[in-house]
């Protein structure tokens, strides 16, 4: 994705974002913008951060909002990047879901308030929660200490 189109995007601002679907739309690419803006869903076992054991931080792929830690995600078997818990209580909004005949709890970014997935009661300790996430709304950023270890051992 290119983030030097998108003027929300911010690893460090923590403001709100306020812009309409059509700003949106413009911004980002459409697989980004159908999950984030119109509440859709990727495949399952599509995501290139599914099985991922990089160490470092995910962010939202919209506006750069810190959302997990590498190391509360687990393998929970369910076709999407799951987490047990977020990296504050403002990463995130929950709000009830009660599309296609069921009740969820949906998440939403804490700062651009973009569908990211749903939280469920099945997770690990210690939370019990399993955040399940659309790969496509993540981006990574490898922490600069593995990325150091890393070339170092092939140099």
């Amino acid at each position: 994705m290119n983030k030097e189109n998108n003027p929300a995007y911010s690893r460090t601002d923590t403001s709100k974002v306020e812009m309409s679907n059509e700003e949106w739309q413009k911004i980002l690419p459409q697989d980004v913008y159908y999950i984030a803006r119109q509440k859709g869903t990727e495949r399952p076992w599509t995501s290139k951060y599914e099985k991922s054991k990089e160490v470092g931080t995910y962010y939202c792929a919209v506006c750069g909002n810190p959302l997990f830690k590498s190391d509360t995600k687990f393998e929970s078997g369910c076709g999407w990047p799951s987490f047990y818990e977020p990296i504050s209580k403002t990463s995130m909004n929950y709000h009830e879901d009660k599309s296609h005949g069921m009740v969820r709890t949906e998440v939403t970014c804490g700062r651009c308030q973009s569908h990211l997935g749903h939280v469920f009661d099945d997770g690990p300790p210690p939370t019990g929660l399993r955040y399940c996430i659309n790969g496509v709304v993540l981006d990574f950023e490898k922490a600069k200490e593995q990325e150091k270890k890393y070339k170092d051992e092939n140099k």
